[in-house]
């Protein structure tokens, strides 16, 4: 008698798809289900996917998740200007959806317990264990419990007659998402190794990118991205444009050292064109819409908001106190910013809105709508401090 239906959070990759053997034969499962959830991967990732679920496993789940993905992930992510050691998060954002689509399943199939391919070195495994075991479940890891190495899990996957699209050559571990595409393993753990060309899908060299600019204007409601050059665009559509549009000129490519929860250092690659211009045309948005005491708290809070982000933990308390400033901050953040796109770079030209903190009759050099007299008692006392401290050192 085994123990009965195991839900596999499931990619298609290596990890995810020798966990399903592993898990008929090392743990004794009668049946595995395998869970494909949609948070924007390439149409034939998602396809064939789907198709070796079908055939590994004894039943086989694909969700459509990208727009629960946008409204309840990426548009809370573009308020909070999100970004971990100064990159556009993606994966980490996509993970507790997912987790929360196998839980659905599992709860539907009534299955007590569920599985993933993460490693016990990643961020991933924290990720998907806190959605899993918020709801109760019995959590299962085979790569992480047995102590498996890629290289092991590539002989065994074809001994099992399991395609994988990785080889002892190229063993990339690529993720993908709407907002973008990550890319480790092989000799890019290796942080002195040049990444080459081939590793890229969404990016040009800016070498190779176009000698003619692009010009775009992004408009915002309320702090979200709603169009783009005066077009109203859903949040997918608009996403996926600009990944296409900035990708060409070879924007939005990150080769950092990072710190991972756990406390490793780890050597990452991404590409996430469509992040770094929709949040290079936030941030500059809120410069003109929120006050010196906005702006300076609220980096305080996006920076906080990040890291509980990026360790998965969107259950947590503060997590839901922070999400609530944010949406309050943001009721201002409206209007459109102009951007153009070269080689590499994406910089901000102009920007407009209604709700601008900013008065050129009152700035202008030649305006008289403030006396500038008024400001001479302000200097008298500007600094004061400093200035006494000073003259007693000169005493």
């Amino acid at each position: 008698m085994g123990k009965g239906t195991v839900i596999l959070a499931y990619s298609g990759g290596l990890d995810t798809s020798v966990c399903i053997p592993l898990l008929r034969e090392r743990y004794d499962f009668d049946r595995v289900v395998t869970v494909v959830v949609n948070v924007g991967q390439r149409d034939d990732e998602i396809a064939a996917a789907t198709g070796k679920g079908k055939v590994l496993a004894d039943a086989h789940y694909t969700i459509d998740a990208r727009e629960k993905f946008v409204h309840g992930f990426l548009f809370p992510a573009i308020r909070a200007n999100g970004s971990y050691e100064g990159y556009p998060m993606g994966t980490a954002l996509a993970r507790p959806l997912i987790a929360e689509e196998v839980v659905r399943v599992a709860l539907h199939e009534g299955a007590p317990t569920v599985a993933h391919g993460c490693t016990g070195k990643g961020n991933d495994q924290l990720r998907f264990d806190f959605i899993f075991r918020i709801a109760g479940l019995e959590v299962v890891a085979p790569i992480r419990e047995l102590n498996l190495t890629r290289e092991w899990e590539i002989v065994y996957a074809q001994e099992h007659n399991i395609p994988v699209p990785v080889a002892k050559e190229k063993p990339w571990s690529i993720d993908e998402n709407l907002w973008s595409r990550s890319i480790e393993g092989g000799r890019l753990e290796d942080p002195a190794f040049h990444p080459p060309e081939e590793i890229y899908g969404w990016t040009v060299s800016p070498e190779k990118a176009p000698d003619i600019p692009d010009m775009i204007t992004i408009g915002f409601l309320k702090g979200v991205p709603v169009s783009l050059n005066g077009n109203d665009m859903s949040g997918a559509d608009l996403i996926d444009t600009l990944n296409t549009l900035a990708g060409k000129h070879g924007i939005g490519r990150s080769n950092m050292i990072e710190d991972r929860i756990l406390g490793l250092k780890a050597r990452e690659i991404y590409e996430h064109p469509a992040a770094t211009v929709i949040l290079t045309a936030h941030a500059d948005l809120e410069h003109l819409t929120l006050t010196r005491q906005e702006l300076a708290f609220k980096r305080l809070v996006d920076d906080k908001w990040s890291e509980l982000a990026y360790m998965g933990l969107v259950h947590e308390p503060l997590f839901h106190d922070l999400n609530a400033f944010i949406a309050a901050s943001q009721e201002k953040v409206t209007g459109t910013v102009d951007l153009l796109l070269y080689k590499g770079c994406c910089r901000v030209l102009g920007r407009s809105s209604p709700e601008a903190v900013y008065s050129d009759e009152l700035v202008s050099f030649d305006s008289d709508a403030i006396d500038q007299c008024h400001a001479i008692g302000v200097s008298a006392y500007y600094g004061i401090q400093a200035r006494l401290i000073e003259q007693k050192k000169k005493r």
